[in-house]
Formats: structure tokens, C-alpha cells, sequence
């Protein structure tokens, strides 16, 4: 009996290398960075409204 085996190389989704590693590691910093930057602009707006008398609950529309 004949048993034969083969391999394949396949590529999968995750990161395999070190390179590809650090890559997905700085994407997700990234992410992060744009959520925390987010946050600290919306808080600022909060802020700027509150001392301006201007509630952040107002919404002026012409």
C-alpha cells in the first residue's frame, strides 16, 4: 500500500512573521490612539460649551 503525503503552504488571516506581528500591533495601537483622541476632542467640546454657557445640550440650527 502507497501512502503519499503533501504538503501545502497556506496563507492564513493571522500574522505569522515577526514583521507581520509588529504590523497588527501597530494597527491596533493606532486604533487606540483615534479612539482616545476622539474622546479627549468630545470632552473638549464639553468643556468649551460649558464655560462659553453654551450646554452641550443645545442644538442651534437655522
Amino acid at each position: 500500500m502507497d501512502v503519499s503525503s503533501t504538503t501545502s503552504a497556506t496563507q492564513s488571516s493571522t500574522p505569522t512573521g515577526p514583521a507581520d506581528s509588529m504590523k497588527k500591533a501597530m494597527e491596533v495601537q493606532e486604533q487606540a490612539v483615534t479612539k482616545i483622541l476622539e474622546s479627549a476632542n468630545e470632552q473638549s467640546k464639553q468643556v468649551t460649551a460649558q464655560k462659553t454657557g453654551m450646554g452641550g445640550g443645545i442644538n442651534l440650527t437655522a
